[in-house]
């Protein structure tokens, strides 16, 4: 029996690849997901090595460092794609600089005559367009970011899937920390009726009366203001009625 997931489940994503081009026949070697409802982890990760069938780029494999020989081993994208599908199903899903690895994705789902891979989840929030509104003008790489909120990277010698999942999905709830609500939490217990509890009676409200000393330098104030605008002044409206400098 298929589990149920979460209506408010996040996945952060992120893949590596043989070079910067579907189209002139680069492949995904990695897939690296994070899992995220009602802003945690929960550790329920996805994580896969894929065999790309051909070499990687110079450029690409001194950014991943995952060679040929590592990945000849592995499962190719095909033997991969059901569990992947499963995973991201209905899920919202995050990515930095998505339209790179959608572009990826959708092509190796086309490949095996699947519908594209954003049918299969319920929306995607790209971190980059989020980070470039949040700090227009500033660098907003991932690494950029993670010293922005201060989230370590160092152990990221090299690029890999699901370590930069798991440092983006810090960025993201730090980038967003604070947006679920704009007024402040109170911890009121429901009775079990369902009703409010009583949060108590409130404290004795103590009114200190300004001195007449305090009046006299107010009223002073005041016919200063009168005279400058050749009247009454606006606070003459709001001065609490019957109160007057003994």
């Amino acid at each position: 029996m298929r589990l149920q997931k979460p209506a408010n489940r996040l996945v952060v994503l992120d893949t590596e690849t043989t070079g910067l081009n579907p189209r002139t026949g680069d492949r995904i070697i990695e897939v690296g997901c994070v899992e995220i409802v009602n802003r945690k982890l929960t550790g329920n990760n996805f994580h896969r090595y894929i065999n790309p069938e051909r070499d990687s780029d110079e450029a690409a494999l001194a950014v991943h460092g995952l060679t040929t020989e590592f990945l000849s081993d592995k499962p190719k994208f095909a033997e991969i794609v059901e569990e992947l599908r499963e995973y991201v199903q209905g899920a919202e899903v995050i990515i930095h600089n998505a339209p790179f690895d959608l572009g990826f994705l959708n092509h190796e789902f086309q490949r095996l005559g699947l519908p594209p891979f954003t049918s299969h989840c319920s929306g995607v929030i790209d971190t980059l367009v989020q980070a470039k509104e949040l700090h227009p003008g500033k660098r907003n790489s991932l690494d950029a970011l993670c010293d922005r909120y201060e989230i370590s990277n160092a152990h990221r010698k090299l690029h890999g899937a699901l370590l930069d999942s798991e440092l983006l999905a810090d960025v993201y709830l730090a980038m967003t920390r604070g947006q679920n609500s704009l007024t402040m939490d109170v911890a009121v217990e429901a009775s079990s009726g369902g009703e409010l509890g009583d949060a108590g009676p409130l404290g004795e409200i103590i009114v200190v009366a300004a001195s007449a000393d305090e009046l006299a330098a107010h009223e002073e104030v005041l016919a200063g203001l009168d005279k400058n605008v050749k009247g009454s002044c606006l606070w003459r409206n709001y001065s609490p009625a019957g109160v007057t400098a003994e």
